[in-house]
């Protein structure tokens, strides 16, 4: 919900339907004014309204509920967003919806995403350590009382995630879509049945965003918000961390991310420090998992959404995953570690 996406694409259909403006009139209780924000890789439309005469503004959001899975993430967003609200948690206040039209009006956390912050500044870190803070408050109070009937995908990080979500849209959407590949590799099939034993051995359950990164966390007047929380559901620790730090968009460097790395790590070893031993042993596993999904989206997005600027963030993203499993040396996962290295050595000769 950014007015920093690349291509600065404008939300689809430009101006509301009749019935949103209707519905959004009759919560301000007069007109407003809607000016369509930047789309990125959901279906979902986004407004900020800004109240004449006035500096007030809120943020519209539409997602019509044309399918069941649109159905359950519209009830998601809101139950999920109600609860990491209700346990103190920096997520945008939700003043009305209809779940029936896909109609929801929020707080406006503004239009400065951390993406745009880091742009704009050399000194990044301040701002990620108090994204960490938040980041570790969410995981351990998010798990909370948290129901996972609210949940739209499903409840856990768990193999199937792992597996459907994430190893197969690899290979499809990234292999097979936008490489041309043969998606069905035996070869690899030893190195993904290895890293997903790994990463299902992390503790848990914490709360998961699951797509914790730049442009889903704003910067406003020094204060730090989180959105798109839809996916939310419980996992384990590391996963969140490695999205922060693998994020394509800011492409923080290496000693950028290490200083990262351990500021949360020390904040775990004060908070739960029986969780740290597991969490440092599934951090490259699960890292290695948001890689592959990553890639599987930006291909899924540029080559079946028309989204192509998502493709300018492949190369990052295929750079990030060849660090990883060299860093890893894990000979159980020499066959993918072959597989990107080849496939790195093959771009960087173009």
């Amino acid at each position: 919900m950014t007015s920093d996406k690349v291509g600065r694409e404008m939300a689809e259909g430009g101006e509301p339907g009749s019935g949103l403006k209707g519905f959004v009139r009759e919560f301000l209780g007069g007109p407003g004014l809607f000016n369509p924000i930047a789309g990125d890789g959901s279906k979902r439309a986004f407004w900020r309204v800004r109240v004449p005469k006035s500096d007030t503004s809120y943020i519209a959001m539409e997602n019509a509920p044309v399918d069941e899975f649109l159905k359950r993430e519209n009830a998601a967003y809101l139950s999920i967003g109600r609860h990491l609200r209700r346990k103190g948690l920096p997520v945008p206040e939700i003043y009305c919806f209809d779940l029936d039209h896909g109609w929801f009006v929020m707080e406006d956390f503004g239009d400065v995403s951390l993406q745009t912050a880091c742009l704009q500044t050399q000194e990044r870190l301040p701002l990620y350590r108090s994204v960490v803070e938040i980041l570790l408050r969410q995981q351990t109070r998010g798990a909370e009382d948290f129901d996972t009937a609210w949940t739209c995908q499903t409840e856990r990080y768990d193999r199937e995630v792992m597996r459907r979500y994430e190893v197969d849209y690899f290979k499809e959407a990234f292999l097979g879509t936008y490489l041309g590949l043969k998606k069905e590799q035996p070869a690899l099939e030893r190195s993904f049945e290895h890293l997903i034993e790994e990463s299902s051995k992390a503790e848990g359950p914490f709360f998961l965003h699951r797509d914790f990164q730049s442009r889903n966390i704003m910067i406003a007047g020094g204060r730090i918000g989180i959105l798109d929380w839809q996916g939310g559901r419980l996992g384990p620790l590391a996963y969140d961390l490695a999205s922060l730090l693998l994020d394509p968009y800011v492409q923080l460097r290496d000693w950028e991310k290490e200083k990262v790395y351990r500021t949360y790590l020390q904040g775990l070893r004060r908070s739960r420090p029986q969780h740290v031993a597991s969490f440092e042993k599934s951090f490259p596993y699960l890292a290695v998992q948001r890689n592959l999904q990553i890639l599987g989206a930006f291909s899924f997005l540029s080559r079946v959404r028309g989204k192509t600027y998502f493709e300018n963030y492949i190369p990052a993203a295929m750079e990030s995953l060849q660090s990883l499993l060299e860093d890893l040396q894990d000979k159980s996962l020499s066959s993918l570690r072959d597989l990107v290295r080849s496939l790195s050595e093959v771009d960087s000769a173009r």
